[in-house]
């Protein structure tokens, strides 16, 4: 088990614990004249769906981000959120729970407000002791621009709990190894440079295995730090291990079954909204309702994506859109910050052009541009696009750019190799909870 996942199942264990704390104190706030055993037995069993509801809730809201800065205000933010959305899942299944023989309203109002205050200071507290705990310390072994770019994304995952403690720059320090993991206690090294398959590097790592190190190649450490594939890892085994699809049948097939049920229910449940939207665009610009526009599908086959138009039809030279965007009408706006105009791509998944969870589908223009700048770019086709992806809940946003293709790449590889419902099923609450904390493009 990774230390990352390690930290993030001791978090998940100590807010599991403080919110059995939090229903205490709230028991013994609200009941001062009565004991708190006997109300804690009448409290529990309703309260224990109201544990999970916030468990749930930290969780897709990224409070489980060892990366996070505690106490920021991008983490005091998101934890209103989830204060907030708990509360109101744990009123509507009070108010649903006809069974229960309890009506905790004040209650309920305690409970939130103790757990926040205990939350932030476990949170303040892991904070703490991650800073005085020692780090894991890592020898790279290679100075290039793999050693380079791996260097960067350690920098930006300090809670991943590495340490660089040296870099092996050349094969004439090699012999030195050996001493260097003893003096400097180093856990882990990765291996960014093979010094021309010298002998004497396999020769000094082999003398290692008698050491309690760990050893990896470059690209399987970069993708377990990053959740990126590294390109320039990338040759024609790595294709034959990952990219084929036939020991994914399995997979392939349930994805398919719950696209095209999820899709029927979303559109069934969300048909009355469908002609309201259209008068507000309607009324608001002139225009079609939809937008249509050829997008490359999978096997690079070209489709039609639909959407509700949230902006203006005159003067618009259909380039990529960008902050501020002043073609953007002000239902637009309210659409893409909902991401109701991409409703109607229920119907390219209904039609097996899409599905739910995919790398996003390009234009053909640009991604023939991209093709000839990129390697590899055409690998992303293999699978059906999506409607939302691993690059979507990445937080950073990528235009068409050669540069942010090139990391959105990355992403849409990770998921090429990695999907599997586990990872669709982050994917999907990662998603929700960007549309309510983030809004759109």
């Amino acid at each position: 088990m990774s230390s990352r996942r390690l930290k993030k199942i001791i978090l998940a264990l100590g807010d599991l614990a403080f919110l059995h704390l939090a229903l205490w104190l709230t028991l013994v706030i609200r009941y001062p004249q009565q004991s708190p055993i006997t109300q804690w037995f009448n409290h529990w069993l309703y309260f224990w769906p109201v544990f999970w509801a916030v468990l749930l809730f930290l969780y897709i809201n990224d409070l489980y981000n060892i990366n996070l800065v505690a106490l920021s205000r991008r983490f005091l933010n998101r934890l209103l959120g989830v204060l907030g959305g708990s509360g109101l899942v744990a009123i509507i299944y009070f108010y649903l729970n006809n069974n229960s023989n309890i009506s905790p309203k004040t209650s309920l109002l305690i409970f939130l407000f103790t757990f926040g205050i205990l939350f932030i200071l476990w949170r303040g507290l892991g904070r703490l002791l991650s800073e005085r705990l020692p780090k894991n310390n890592l020898a790279i072994i290679g100075d290039n621009s793999r050693s380079a770019k791996l260097l960067t994304e350690l920098s930006k995952h300090p809670g991943a709990g590495y340490q660089i403690t040296f870099v092996l720059k050349s094969i004439t320090e090699i012999d030195l190894l050996k001493k260097l993991i003893t003096d400097k206690k180093i856990q882990t090294i990765v291996i960014c440079d093979n010094f021309n398959d010298d002998p004497r590097l396999r020769r000094a790592l082999f003398d290692c295995l008698d050491s309690p190190i760990l050893l990896f190649n470059y690209s399987d450490f970069y993708e377990n730090l990053s959740g990126k594939i590294a390109l320039e890892s990338i040759n024609q085994s790595w294709f034959l291990e990952n990219a084929q699809g036939g020991g994914k049948n399995y997979f392939n097939f349930i994805k398919q079954v719950y696209d095209w049920l999820l899709a029927f229910l979303i559109f069934i449940i969300s048909l009355p909204l469908w002609p309201l939207i259209a008068i507000f665009i309607k009324l608001n610009s002139r225009g079609p309702i939809f937008f249509q526009q050829v997008r490359l599908g999978k096997n690079g086959k070209n489709f039609n994506i639909i959407k509700f138009r949230s902006m203006r039809i005159n003067n618009n030279d259909s380039t990529p859109t960008t902050a501020n965007d002043e073609r953007i009408t002000k239902i637009g706006s309210f659409l893409r910050k909902t991401r109701l105009d991409e409703l109607p791509q229920i119907i390219n998944i209904l039609k097996n052009e899409m599905s739910f969870i995919g790398p996003r589908p390009e234009r053909p223009e640009i991604a023939s541009t991209l093709e000839q700048a990129i390697p590899f770019y055409k690998t992303r086709l293999l699978i059906k696009p999506g409607l939302t992806g691993w690059d979507q809940i990445s937080g950073q946003y990528h235009s068409p750019s050669t540069t942010d293709t090139l990391e959105k790449l990355q992403h849409d590889l990770f998921y090429l190799k990695n999907r599997s419902l586990y990872l669709d099923f982050t994917i999907a609450l990662k998603t929700l909870a960007t549309i309510i904390s983030h809004g759109g493009r």
